[in-house]
């Protein structure tokens, strides 16, 4: 076996074609060695490979030798591009070149192979918060209709779409599935659990506040916590110390921080899972048909410049200014992901749980000694305008995306290359690396079980009911990339003063509606907007349903939990 081993490696050093048993020895190799643990058998591995090894065979015999994907820069898909794709390649002998770049620029390319109608890669891993884009152009593969159909025989028999937490994200108003999910993660609300056990911070803080230091369940509560730490703590260790983390450069991803759920935080859209209807997060009204756009401002029904959107964006302009670094309000998402760790910042409400690796890591200031963190992640608060059904943020699901009219079987290879660094044989060891779950096997397994005490609450927060609030952008939003834009160049104008949060928003609910009214001009595949005539405000705003109406009071008294308690909650079956 050794020298198969070492005669494998020069025929895939030369490129040449490698002979049916380099396929099984290849698949050996990393089963035995990178695709532990698993949820499978080291046997039921082996089958699971030799399917891929004689699907990959067919397009071969075809000509397929070479694939490129893309995806966004996260430590998921860096595993994928530099680990999964060599794998793939010596087990199957198809060649995938996997690059990785912004998410910005990831949407980009996206749009201009829509508009170009050829696709420059054979496969994409895109947000599923373009699924109503998708869904209204037709361009995307349906692959609820691939798998029965043209796709049937490179489908892998073990992919169990039932065992994936993230397909209804995925899935069009049709019921029919158009991404594969490929990484998932929420955000969710980030504090010092350390600093939050200590008496005397508890004592000062029941003295000044009449309630508990715990997890916030309010923004109230976020509130006062955060103006605890930054004005009467202030510093530890002899460090200044912050009640709250954000980034506000006028910058593409200023736009995340929004669409990403902020309003719906807040309490902006309607009822609903996954997403508010007939009123989403984004403040897009749909029609009774739950798939038509009619308006965005309040002037045609919708409600991205309604009193609690206007809410919303004050707190985060305020608690930016008082509570975070100075630096904050000039950096960038990726520039202030990696401040938390550095051991200054009490809390943060908009917290990915992507980071999470990166913030286990041995020998920062926010890791103990044992490697068990001295943080902690939870539900995230909610606004005042929340009500009990409303979406409580935001979940990213990166997935796979593939063109209708592409190359048919370059579109198949892609299609297994998904598969496999999605299937069961691979997924759980990817899991462990990223921290970004697609599984519910994955979820509940052992090993996870096991890295528990290691990750702050991410195990108990995926096996919890809690996750199914926390939901991507849905089908409301008829184009993503070009109603996306206009937020973080609204949103910033609030933030550098230029305009009141109030003037922030009713231009952003302006520029939207004239977006959908474009759109309803070109004319889509189905569902495309038809807007509202404008009309009275008033005679929107209502305390029944969204827009809702301006509260007397936004701020209620702070409601905080243990977070033992909210564990238990969790363990129980419920939300807390």
């Amino acid at each position: 076996m050794k020298l198969r081993h070492t005669a494998l490696a020069a025929l895939i050093a030369t490129g040449a074609a490698l002979p049916a048993w380099a396929d099984e020895a290849a698949a050996k190799r990393w089963i035995d060695s990178e695709f532990q643990p698993s949820t499978l058998s080291k046997a039921q591995q082996t089958a699971e490979l030799k399917w891929f090894i004689d699907a990959a065979a067919k397009l071969k015999a075809k000509g397929v030798r070479d694939i490129s994907v893309v995806s966004e820069t996260i430590t998921t898909h860096e595993y994928e591009s530099k680990t999964l794709a060599r794998a793939f390649s010596e087990i199957t002998g198809i060649n995938v070149k996997h690059d990785l770049i912004q998410e910005g620029d990831v949407v980009e390319k996206l749009q201009t192979s829509m508009q170009s109608g050829k696709s420059i890669y054979d496969g994409w891993i895109s947000d599923s918060d373009l699924i109503g884009t998708h869904y209204r152009y037709g361009q995307i593969l349906n692959l609820t209709d691939y798998m029965a159909g043209p796709g049937k025989e490179f489908t892998n028999p073990g992919l169990d779409l039932k065992d994936f937490i993230g397909t209804k994200f995925t899935t069009g108003p049709d019921g029919k599935l158009y991404q594969l999910p490929d990484q998932q993660f929420a955000n969710l609300y980030w504090f010092r659990a350390d600093w939050f056990a200590r008496q005397d911070l508890k004592d000062k803080f029941k003295a000044k506040y009449g309630y508990d230091l715990g997890v916030p369940l309010n923004w109230s509560a976020y509130e006062d916590i955060a103006e605890f730490f930054t004005n009467d703590v202030k510093t530890i260790d002899g460090k200044p110390i912050y009640g709250h983390m954000d980034y506000g450069k006028k910058d593409p991803s200023l736009g995340w921080r929004f669409t990403d759920a902020w309003l719906s935080m807040a309490g902006t859209a309607d009822i609903g899972n996954p997403n508010g209807l007939p009123i989403d997060e984004w403040g897009i009204r749909v029609a009774d048909d739950k798939c038509t756009p009619v308006g965005a401002s309040v002037a045609r029904g919708g409600a991205a410049n309604s009193p609690a959107a206007v809410y919303a964006l004050t707190k985060y302009v305020d608690w930016m200014k008082k509570y975070a670094p100075k630096e904050a309000t000039g950096m960038t998402f990726g520039e202030a992901g990696p401040v938390p760790a550095q051991g200054q910042i009490a809390q943060q409400i908009f917290w990915y749980t992507a980071f999470t690796a990166d913030m286990t890591k041995p020998g920062l200031p926010v890791v103990n000694a044992d490697g068990t963190p001295k943080w902690r992640m939870a539900p995230g608060p909610n606004g005042p305008y929340w009500k009990q059904g409303m979406q409580n943020g935001y979940q990213d699901v990166g997935s796979w995306t593939f063109f209708k009219n592409h190359d048919a079987n370059r579109t198949a290879a892609a299609w297994l290359y998904a598969q496999f660094i999605t299937a069961k044989t691979t997924s759980l060891k990817k899991t462990i690396v990223g921290l970004t779950p697609i599984r519910e096997s994955d979820i509940q397994s052992k090993a996870m079980t096991d890295m528990a005490p290691k990750l702050g609450g991410l195990v108990e927060f995926y096996r919890s009911p809690a996750r199914v609030a926390w939901t991507p952008t849905g089908t409301n939003v008829p184009d993503y990339p070009k109603l996306a834009q206009l937020w973080w160049q609204n949103v910033a104008q609030a933030v550098t003063g230029e305009k009141t949060p109030q003037q922030a928003m009713d231009g952003l609910a302006d520029q939207m509606d004239q977006v959908l009214a474009r759109l309803e001009r070109a004319g889509m595949e189905r569902c495309a907007p038809k807007l509202n005539a404008k009309g009275d405000p008033n005679k929107w705003l209502s305390d029944k349903a969204a827009p809702w109406k301006k509260l007397a009071n936004e701020k209620p008294k702070g409601e905080t939990i243990a977070y033992d308690q909210l564990l238990n909650a969790w363990k129980a079956g419920k939300v807390r």
